[in-house]
């Protein structure tokens, strides 16, 4: 390896510590926060308590849900993994920035409430996935951020990246929306 590749490999590496202790800091500091505050079950979002809340709050991470699944297709398509899709025009990746941008814009609300109204708990299976997956969304987010900004990383890692946010929404939908939208229970838990 030439002196020129070594140092390309070293900020490499630098970049992607840096979004992994990114990642660790907001998910344990959202993970801490929800732990230490004390749930007001009464709090609301949209005007809506209670039931009404959850049921509204599904319909977000429902929403949430299918903005991922577009997120995947607009990234398969930019990298062009969709072997029956022509080449994809420019506004391909400024569709994914602003679809991505709708998506974390849509959990705010979403998540404020779940910290205020419940915290962060260890309760049951469902209720601790629900928990940290809602905490570590924030800091992928934040990783997917830092790397995202650098031009020189091995080709893997926006990939893996985002897939880890794909299926971390997926998981947090499964653990919430799912489970009202199936009468209060998961399948699995």
């Amino acid at each position: 390896m030439t002196g020129a590749a070594n140092s390309r490999a070293r900020r490499s590496v630098a970049v992607i510590a840096l979004a992994l202790a990114a990642c660790a800091a907001v998910t344990v500091a959202l993970v801490v926060v929800g732990r230490v505050h004390t749930p007001n079950v009464t709090a609301s979002i949209f005007g809506q308590t209670y039931i009404a809340a959850v049921s509204l709050k599904s319909l977000l991470a429902t929403v949430v849900l299918g903005l991922a699944a577009a997120q995947v297709l607009l990234a398969l398509w930019m990298y062009r993994k969709l072997p029956w899709a022509p080449k994809p025009p420019r506004g391909v990746a400024v569709a994914h920035r602003v679809n991505g941008f709708l998506l974390i814009a849509v959990t705010l609300p979403i998540a404020v409430h779940c910290l205020m109204a419940y915290g962060v708990q260890f309760t049951d299976a469902r209720i601790v996935v629900h928990s940290l997956a809602g905490c570590f969304l924030y800091g992928a987010f934040a990783a997917k951020v830092i790397l995202v900004q650098s031009k020189r990383l091995p080709g893997w890692v926006l990939p893996v990246t985002g897939g880890t946010l794909a299926v971390t929404v997926v998981a947090i939908w499964y653990t919430s929306a799912l489970w009202y939208y199936n009468g209060f229970q998961i399948p699995g838990f």
